[in-house]
């Protein structure tokens, strides 16, 4: 459908869709306790057809216009992704997440991603406010934030529960016009 190249590594964006199920789970198990570290994504995909539900439900989203799955491949490899969530183009927002197995770590592919990503909400789908949540212990995601050139809105003191732990959550945001005045995206 589309591939997107991400730089001169060979890295590439493209769609993740129920069809990549067995690869997306070999993917979420070379790096699910990583991955689910501070967010529950991909946890209940622990066999192929788990894999393909979560999938699925993206699709399902995408098809509704709500939400969208975006993943990272280099070398052929699925290594991570990026997503949308809470997507709502008449209001102009939205939410903006990602993923990425531990050995695919600091190599930029993240912000790469997002960077393309957050380009087309803002130009193509006419979003107004684009919206990071990280729990506070997550400092990778929130680099990612901060490179993105995004402003700590504030926190939600412990407003998520996961692995039985209470995690404060940092709400960053970029608005069009500050995306638009970033000169390095």
């Amino acid at each position: 459908m589309y591939a997107i190249r991400l730089g001169d590594d060979g890295a590439e964006l493209r769609p993740l869709e129920p069809w990549h199920a067995e690869e997306f789970l070999a993917h979420l198990d070379r790096g699910r306790e990583f991955i689910n570290q501070y967010v529950p994504f991909g946890s209940r995909a622990t066999d192929v057809a788990g894999a393909r539900e979560v999938l699925q439900r993206y699709a399902d989203w995408r098809a509704a216009d709500t939400a969208s799955l975006h993943g990272i491949w280099l070398d052929g490899t699925l290594l991570g992704g990026v997503l949308t969530l809470n997507f709502d183009a008449a209001g102009g927002n939205c939410e903006v997440g990602c993923w990425l197995e531990p050995a695919a770590t600091g190599r930029g592919l993240i912000t790469r991603a997002m960077r393309i990503l957050i380009d087309w909400a803002v130009e193509q789908r006419g979003i107004h406010r684009v919206e990071w949540v990280a729990a506070a212990g997550n400092v990778k995601s929130i680099a990612v934030a901060r490179r993105l050139g995004m402003t700590r809105d504030g926190v939600r003191r412990e407003a998520q529960l996961h692995h039985g732990v209470r995690h404060d959550l940092e709400v960053w945001s970029v608005l069009a016009p500050e995306w638009r005045a970033h000169d390095d995206h």
